[in-house]
């Protein structure tokens, strides 16, 4: 049995998922290039993983087969994916980032970091020690393994 959350941890709770969806927002328009933020993101993916199938990129981005296939459809209409058969199974096919795609994910990535890092630079010392400090338990936090 697992000991009940205190109320300064609920609240610190309230506040870090209100400051996450501040900072995602915020950096989400820094850069964008005209895409929604699940099209960015499905492209980074697949930037950062290689070709892949449907189902499995939209398992990776944790929503429903028909909602990322209309995003790949529209990132494949504005050619920054291309479609190609799987060598594995003539009857699927995979999901591949364009050159172009690479450089549109790389450069929304840049001006995003760019600007997390400008504010960043904003705060105090005591505060980067304390984010610095952080990163290790958001990163487990979210399922990432920590570099």
């Amino acid at each position: 049995m697992t000991a009940p959350i205190d109320a300064e941890v609920e609240d610190a709770t309230a506040r870090l998922y209100l400051a996450i969806g501040r900072l995602a927002r915020l950096l989400r328009r820094t850069g964008s290039p005209g895409l929604g933020p699940g099209a960015v993101s499905a492209l980074a993916t697949l930037a950062r993983c290689g070709p892949m199938r449907l189902g499995d990129l939209a398992t990776k981005e944790g929503v429903a087969p028909p909602t990322l296939s209309r995003i790949v459809a529209a990132l494949v209409e504005a050619g920054y994916v291309k479609r190609e058969p799987d060598p594995q199974d003539g009857r699927a096919w995979l999901a591949t980032p364009t050159p172009e795609g690479e450089t549109m994910v790389s450069g929304v990535r840049s001006a995003r970091v760019r600007e997390l890092q400008r504010r960043i630079e904003h705060l105090t010392p005591e505060h980067v020690s304390a984010l610095l400090n952080a990163l290790d338990a958001l990163e487990t936090l979210v399922g990432e393994e920590s570099k």
